[in-house]
Parts: structure tokens; C-alpha cells; sequence
């Protein structure tokens, strides 16, 4: 499944909702709710309305609707139109770790505090601005104009591997490799508290949260299916009840916030987390991540593996997770 730019929807997009617009449906409406929807909102395209809702950002009561082509039903319906991106991102000269680089795409370490694309808060300093500046004009465009290159996304302040096509075939590739679910994505967490259960699979639906639009939620309808398989490594504080654990994630769906909303879920949630870390540490944890001066959600996306979709080359990246994530560990490891 893919967003309204053509990029997946995948782990992390910090994008934030600008407007929620209101529409009332009559009772005698008839057809499909994607025509219906654009007929009361003209300012709304039908492709756009389509797109947002795919992206779970249409809502009648607190059911999603996703399923454009449903029978339009009377009633007010809500519609979360996200704030319009900068048109023409400039390069500009950000270094960049690059692990592999040849003339169809180009795979970076991306540091926590960097957006992966131009939003409201991070118009500059942007992995696209830096892309921009590295790559030139080679950059694919099919992602859009703000996006030039972007097939996946991490949030801001998420550390890791990312993959960016500097060709329109080897975007229509990757493109194609997220969609199938055919990439392999290997994310560390440390988290407050721990699964009870060392190991399993998360498998939910994921969507808008009907309650705050800046963040996402597991509901029981609507959304789309989210699953994450994860396997506890290592536990902290004491063996009966851990006060902190290290976590590795590893997607079969990519959604927006997918890890941090599934950990959170099962009730422990990313260390640091601003949207989703509900609930305050244990005072040696707390002390642990002041310690390592930790100032963001404790998430690395350490692996991606994928098939090169021109040379056929299996291709294979790891990464260690950054300074503030080791020095958090190690003073977990004192507890």
C-alpha cells in the first residue's frame, strides 16, 4: 500500500495535520462515498480524497474509512488534510555517512534529528536537502518534487539505514519491494519495562487515532494491517519484573509509527518517546537516560536487506546503534 506521494507507508513520518475539515453527508445520498465525499468538499479533489483515505485520515464517528469505493452513508464525516510541504527543496551541503552508492540508488545511515523529507519544522536540513546536494539532478522524482528520491521514511528522530532511488526504475523497484513486503528491516528499541511474553508477533490494525491526529492508534476497525515480529535481547533491573529491556523489531507491514505503536501496545514502549511513552520510568531508568543524556525516542533501524532491483544483487546493510543509544544501554546495564 502506498501513500499519496507513491512512498509507502513505513516506519516513521512526522508529518502533522493541519486542518481537520468537517462534512455532512444528507440522507438521501447515494453512490460512492470517495464521489460523495468530493462533492461536498469541492476544494477536494475525488484522487485526493482517495488518497487520504488510504491513509486512514477520513473518519465517520470513529470508524476510519478506508474503502473508497464503499457505499457513501449520511452522517459527518471528518477529513485530516495535512499542511502543504515546500515545493522546491534546495541541496544544501549536509554530510552524509553512505554505505552504498551506485548509479540507481543510494543507501545512507541516517542520524536521529534528521527528517527524512521537507515538513512544517523541518523545511531545511532534510535528508532530501542533503540527497539534493550529493546526488544533483540524478535523484528520481517520482516520489514528488518535495520528496525527490524518498521510497521509505523514518521518523526525525529515529537512527538508521535508509535506501533512495536515484532512478524512476529503480524507484518503481524498490517502490515495488516495500509493497510486497519482500525487505528485510531490523529495528533496536530499548523500552520501558518489558514484554511479558521474550518473544511473538504484533498483528493489529493501525489508523489515525479518532482521539489526537498527531498520533496513530491500534483499532479494532479501519486502518490497515500492521504486523511486527519482535525478540527481546536483553533485559534490565531485576529478572522477575524488568525495569527496561532491548528489543529487535523486525517489520512485515511498514506503517506510520508502526514499532513505537506496537510497543507501546503491549506496554512497553520506546524510552523517550514524546507520543507514545506514556507514563514516566522507574527512577533508575529515568536516571539512566539523563545519565546518557538519551533526548529522543530510543528506536535504530539497524538492518536492511533487499534485492537490487536492477542488478539483482542481494544487498545487505547493518549499522550499530549511535552514541546516545550505547550510553544508555550501558548505564541500563548498571541497574
Amino acid at each position: 500500500m502506498t501513500g499519496a506521494d507513491g512512498a509507502p507507508e513505513v516506519e516513521g513520518d512526522d508529518d502533522l495535520v493541519a486542518d481537520i475539515r468537517e462534512v455532512d453527508l444528507a440522507d438521501d445520498v447515494a453512490g460512492r462515498l470517495d464521489r460523495a465525499l468530493a462533492d461536498a468538499a469541492p476544494e477536494l479533489s475525488r484522487a485526493r480524497i482517495q488518497a487520504l483515505m488510504a491513509e486512514g485520515a477520513v473518519w465517520r464517528g470513529t470508524e476510519a474509512m478506508t474503502d473508497a469505493s464503499a457505499r457513501a452513508q449520511a452522517g459527518r464525516y471528518r477529513i485530516a488534510i495535512p499542511p502543504p510541504t515546500p515545493a522546491t527543496p534546495q541541496p544544501e551541503a549536509i554530510p552524509l555517512t553512505v554505505l552504498y552508492e551506485d548509479a540507481h540508488l543510494i543507501v545512507v545511515d541516517k542520524p536521529a534529528g534528521m527528517a527524512a523529507h521537507p515538513a512544517p519544522g523541518s523545511e531545511t536540513g532534510t535528508l532530501v536537502n542533503a540527497l539534493l546536494a550529493h546526488c544533483g539532478a540524478s535523484l528520481s522524482g517520482i516520489g514528488g518534487v518535495a520528496r525527490p528520491g524518498i521510497v521509505h521514511r523514518l521518523d526525525k528522530d529515529t537512527s538508521g539505514v535508509m535506501v533512495a532511488a536515484k532512478t524512476d526504475a529503480a524507484h518503481r523497484g524498490l517502490a515495488a519491494l516495500f509493497e510486497r513486503h519482500d525487505i528485510e528491516r531490523v529495528y533496536l528499541a530499548l523500552t520501558r519495562g518489558a514484554p511479558r511474553n521474550a518473544s511473538g508477533t504484533i498483528a493489529t490494525r493501525i489508523g489515525r487515532s479518532p482521539r489526537d491526529r498527531k498520533k496513530m492508534a491500534v483499532l479494532t476497525r479501519g486502518g490497515r494491517e500492521a504486523v511486527t515480529h519482535y525478540r527481546t535481547l536483553a533485559t534490565f533491573g531485576p529478572a522477575a519484573r524488568p525495569l527496561a529491556a532491548r528489543i529487535a523489531c523486525r517489520l512485515e507491514t511498514g506503517r506510520t509509527h508502526q514499532i513505537r505503536v506496537h510497543l507501546a501496545h503491549i506496554g512497553a514502549p520506546c524510552l523517550g518517546d514524546p507520543l507514545y511513552g506514556a507514563g514516566a520510568p522507574a527512577p533508575a531508568v529515568k536516571a539512566a537516560m539523563a545519565e546518557a543524556g538519551l533526548a529522543r525516542q530510543a528506536l535504530h533501524a539497524a538492518v536492511l536487506g533487499f534485492v537490487h532491483p536492477i542488478t539483482s544483487e542481494t544487498l545487505r546493510f547493518e549499522t550499530d546503534p549511535p552514541e546516545d543509544l550505547e550510553r544508555t544501554q550501558k548505564a541500563l546495564e548498571l541497574i
